[in-house]
């Protein structure tokens, strides 16, 4: 698990894809007066143990606020 609290921008020359997973939630949650967004994913189908929570990531605000920037940089007119 991570709390994540500063996303920095960069970029790949080229990026691996991943195998494809159908399982994330999300939630948020206050702790200490500060609101927490998290999101689990769990692993692939032919792990040993299918359907087992397998990384958990934690925003705070700012990281939220840079991930969506980054996001809108990467998928212009998402929002459209």
């Amino acid at each position: 698990m991570a709390l994540v609290t500063h996303i920095e921008a960069g970029s790949a020359v080229s990026g691996r894809l991943h195998d494809t997973i159908d399982n994330a939630r999300s939630f948020y949650f206050a702790k200490d007066g500060n609101t927490i967004f998290q999101i689990d994913t769990s692993g692939r189908d032919t792990r040993k143990i299918p359907g087992k929570k397998s990384q958990t990531i934690q925003l705070n605000r700012n990281a939220a606020r840079e991930l969506i920037f980054q996001l809108r940089e990467a998928f212009p007119g998402i929002l459209d």
